[in-house]
Formats: C-alpha cells, sequence, structure tokens
C-alpha cells in the first residue's frame, strides 16, 4: 500500500463532481503532515511527473483547482471514472501530442533526410 493510497480511497469513494477541502483534511485523511511545498500552486498541479500524491489524485479520476494556498483550501474536481487499480498516468508531454496525426502529407518523391539548402556550405569557401 502506498503512502497517498488513503487520498485516493476517499476521492473515489466520493459522489459529486466537486470535492472541496482544506489541506488540513487532506493529512488527516493521509495520517500525516503534507510537506512544507504545500504552499506553493505548482505543488497541486496536475502534472503527472510533479509528485506521487499528484499520480493517486489523477488515477483516482481528478484534477485539483481553485488551489488557495493562503487559505489552505482547494478543489478536486472528477475529470473522468477511476482507472483500475495499479494502473498509473500517462506521462511524457502535453495531451494533445498526437492530435494531428495522419494529416500532414509529403509530396511524391520529397526526402526529409536530404539537406534543404545544398550550396549552403559554398558560401564560406
Amino acid at each position: 500500500m502506498g503512502k497517498y493510497d488513503p487520498l485516493e480511497t476517499f476521492l473515489q469513494g466520493q459522489q459529486g463532481e466537486r470535492v472541496p477541502v482544506k489541506f488540513s483534511e487532506v493529512e488527516e485523511i493521509l495520517g500525516f503532515k503534507l510537506p512544507a511545498s504545500k504552499q506553493y500552486p505548482a505543488w497541486w498541479s496536475n502534472n503527472p511527473s510533479n509528485n506521487p500524491m499528484t499520480r493517486t489524485w489523477l488515477r483516482a479520476g481528478y484534477m485539483t483547482e481553485q488551489v488557495d494556498t493562503v487559505s489552505g483550501r482547494l478543489v478536486f474536481r472528477r475529470t473522468h471514472p477511476p482507472k483500475a487499480a495499479g494502473a498509473t498516468p500517462r506521462s511524457g508531454g502535453f495531451p494533445g501530442y498526437g492530435a494531428m496525426k495522419g494529416t500532414v502529407r509529403l509530396g511524391e518523391g520529397v526526402d526529409l533526410t536530404a539537406p534543404a539548402d545544398p550550396a549552403w556550405g559554398s558560401v564560406f569557401e
């Protein structure tokens, strides 16, 4: 069982689309204090490579929004049904990567490995 699994269990048990919580409530759910970096909005970002706890709420089917580090509050918003146990969220780039796949066509005989300007080197001779 992972350190942040209690948060995943909590979120999976929620019925609403939005789950407003205080940082202190998250600490109660987890059973330990959050790191000092909780004071920075970036710590609550939805980037799966951000920190292990981020992957936990993403796996549970939620994203964070309305993060208010001054008052210590945030909202978890449901994005999709939870992923299967043990699954990890896709990481490694912009979510729209590949959206244009297959839309670019090259003309007949185009060689992308050929030099774009074969005479380029002769300028300095």
